[in-house]
């Protein structure tokens, strides 16, 4: 039986530009990450608690941060890739 590692991060649908962290991830790691059907690599830029987001891409302020493949907030400044996604950029769309 092969020795898997654990994956650091899961990207819920195609369509999404957060993924969640299953793992506390430190500020310089490097994800290799299937983005958009293809192989990306996603320097991790803040430290990022297990079970909260991480961008995969850029997010201009404005636009929609999208998990499950659904926008679920509007970003409040524009996050990078690798960045935290949280209340302290992100706008929820469901308290409007």
């Amino acid at each position: 039986m092969k020795n898997r590692e654990r994956p650091t991060v899961l990207i819920i649908h195609p369509r999404d530009n957060v993924a969640v962290a299953l793992r506390d991830l430190a500020p310089g790691n490097v994800l290799e990450l299937p983005v958009g059907g293809r192989a990306r690599r996603v320097s991790v830029l803040d430290p990022i608690p297990a079970n909260h987001k991480i961008s995969l891409a850029t997010i201009r302020r404005g636009a929609s941060v999208v998990k499950y493949g659904e926008p679920i907030g509007e970003a409040t400044a524009t996050i990078r890739p690798g960045a935290h996604v949280h209340i302290h950029n992100v706008r929820s769309r469901r308290i409007r």
